[in-house]
């Protein structure tokens, strides 16, 4: 028997006024899997993080994880039951070190009611640790590089102990080596802590040899799902990356 899943978004539509940004999305993710949310820029992608995190509920439709329905729940409540994301422009607090951006993570997320201000930070360390960032704790972000601010933000997400991480474009600005690294930690991420991972990226080449599975946004509404070969030679995407050729 297969296993329950994890997440299941049914038919999620989200209005804007009069404008549709998601219509009628169905979107299932299995425990451990390793999923990838692809699709031409206004297609949607973000919108749709955000109605799973809570940010913008859903106009229509459901949002379930573990089989409850979480479509109007707060994003402090989702993220402390288990789903914490990055966001495509990082936010750290600015007059906070490295490890106090990580505290704050530790603190409000799953675990953090039960942890004193001397186990988060020591929490906090072993996260920062894990993402490459040790020798970094007492910086502030805004001395960092545009490559470990995106491994702060995801040392950040994984110190509220998801079970689910939302990773937002974390490639978007990096340069080659930098892209190489984050995409390390992710790998790391997965393997190493089992964590259930939906990723939105435009780099394919980072994402097409990490994901096991990719769905497809064009307009608000899936178009195609499938593993990232299948994707890749899949004529209704090509056509919505590079347009359709005129005859």
């Amino acid at each position: 028997m297969a296993a329950p899943e994890i997440l299941k978004v049914v038919s999620a539509s989200k209005d804007f006024g009069q404008f549709r940004a998601l219509s009628e999305v169905d979107f299932t993710v299995q425990p451990g899997a390793f999923c990838g949310l692809i699709g031409p820029n206004g297609s949607g992608k973000t919108t749709f993080f955000n109605v799973i995190s809570g940010v913008f509920p859903a106009t229509t439709g459901q949002v379930r994880y573990k089989g409850q329905d979480i479509t109007h729940w707060t994003p402090d409540r989702i993220c402390q039951a288990g789903i914490a994301r990055t966001f495509q422009i990082p936010r750290p607090f600015t007059e906070m070190t490295v490890v106090e951006n990580v505290m704050v993570g530790v603190l409000f997320g799953k675990s953090g009611r039960r942890f004193s201000e001397a186990r988060a930070r020591e929490e906090a360390r072993l996260w920062l640790d894990f993402v490459g960032l040790a020798a970094e704790r007492g910086t502030m972000p805004q001395e960092l590089t545009a490559g470990n601010l995106r491994r702060l933000e995801m040392a950040r997400v994984l110190a509220t102990k998801p079970e689910i991480f939302l990773a937002d474009e974390i490639m978007s600005g990096l340069n080659r080596e930098e892209i190489r690294q984050t995409s390390g930690v992710l790998k790391k991420i997965h393997q190493e802590l089992g964590m259930t991972i939906v990723w939105i990226e435009h780099i394919m080449s980072a994402l097409m040899n990490l994901v096991e599975r990719v769905t497809v946004l064009d307009y608000g509404q899936v178009i195609a799902e499938g593993s990232p070969g299948q994707i890749a030679a899949d004529e209704k995407v090509i056509e919505a990356y590079l347009g359709k050729e005129e005859d």
